[in-house]
Parts: structure tokens; C-alpha cells; sequence
């Protein structure tokens, strides 16, 4: 689900095929509203996609590594881009991932949250060869993982309340089985 809050803005994930039947799943928020963040998120959408037909490397860190060189010189000196990159082999499970400053997904096992941990600045702060830690983790069957932005934790229900991380932690508990996570939250 994409719903940004004005016509355009920074969020963004997306899927891409990769070698030996992977998957890469990104998601992502460049700093800022509007136009501005759109067309940083554009650009970052643009070099994921070079960098990960390019490469023939099946390693998440060194994707955000390339991305990141990359954007250094093209991003505005206030902004950058929190990204969470993961490699998914569907045929075993596996899940390979990244993280460039972005939220923390959440893995549904057991019937519980987990969070998918792993350190990495964000995408266009450092000019110097950044370092992204990696991690992986095998998906079961009926197991699920959530990706998300910070639009979601934001939101504010009528009394102002914000939708925040301990509730969405407990909804992805409590409903990461069910058919659609998507409708529960």
C-alpha cells in the first residue's frame, strides 16, 4: 500500500528480479515533503534499480554501499534517504537484509514481533565508503514480514493519539497471520 499525505512525496518501496530467481525488496523515506522528496526518492528508486542489474552481487550492504557513493554528489546538501534493503531466495527462505537508517521492520514468528536488526547510516549523509551491516534470516511457512515508513507510525487518530511503535508492534503480534496485515493495521 502507497498513500502518500500530499499528491507527491518521499516515500517509496519497490520489488526487482535479481539473479537465481532472488528477489530485492526496498523500502525507503527521503527526508522532506512534496516535490522535493519526490524527486530525491525518484533518484534513489533509479540508482537501486542500476546498481542491482549491475551487480552480481547478492549482498544488501554492498547495495546500499554503491547506492550510497552514488548519491552523495547528487543529493542536496539538507537531505537524505533512510533505506531498508533485503534479498529474499524464495525457494529457501532466506532473507538477506540492510539498513540504511530506516524504521525497523518486523518479522511475525511465533506469534510475535521480532524486530529485523541491522546498522547503517543513512543513504547520502557520508561521502566516504560506508559500511552496512548485514544480517539474514530464514522465513518459515506462514511467517510474515512487515516493511513500512514512518507514515504509518505517524498517524494520528481523532483524540490526536499517534499510531506509534508499541501498537504496531502488538498488531503485527497479534494479527501476522492473518491473510492481510495491510487491513488489521
Amino acid at each position: 500500500l502507497y498513500q502518500p499525505a500530499r499528491e507527491v512525496g518521499g516515500d517509496f518501496y519497490d520489488f526487482h528480479s535479481l539473479s537465481e530467481g532472488h528477489l530485492g525488496l526496498v523500502v525507503g523515506d527521503a527526508t522532506g515533503k512534496g516535490v522535493p522528496a519526490a524527486l530525491v526518492m525518484s533518484t534513489t528508486l533509479g540508482m537501486l534499480r542500476a546498481v542491482s542489474q549491475a551487480s552480481d552481487s547478492s549482498s544488501p550492504g554492498e547495495m546500499l554501499r554503491r547506492v550510497n557513493e552514488a548519491l552523495v554528489p547528487s543529493i542536496p546538501d539538507n537531505m537524505f534517504v533512510t533505506c531498508f534493503y533485503a534479498i529474499l531466495d524464495p525457494k529457501s527462505g532466506s532473507l538477506s537484509y540492510a539498513n540504511a537508517g530506516h524504521d525497523l521492520p518486523y518479522l511475525h514468528r511465533n506469534g510475535e514481533a521480532k524486530e529485523l536488526r541491522a546498522r547503517g547510516m543513512p543513504l547520502g549523509l557520508m561521502p566516504e565508503e560506508m559500511g552496512y551491516e548485514e544480517k539474514e534470516t530464514i522465513l518459515g511457512a506462514g511467517e510474515a514480514a512487515l516493511f513500512y515508513s514512518d507514515g504509518l507510525l505517524e498517524a494520528h487518530n481523532p483524540k490526536g493519539e499517534m499510531f506509534g511503535f508499541p501498537r504496531l508492534q502488538a498488531l503485527v503480534s497479534e494479527h501476522g497471520e492473518e491473510e492481510s496485515l495491510e487491513e488489521a493495521l
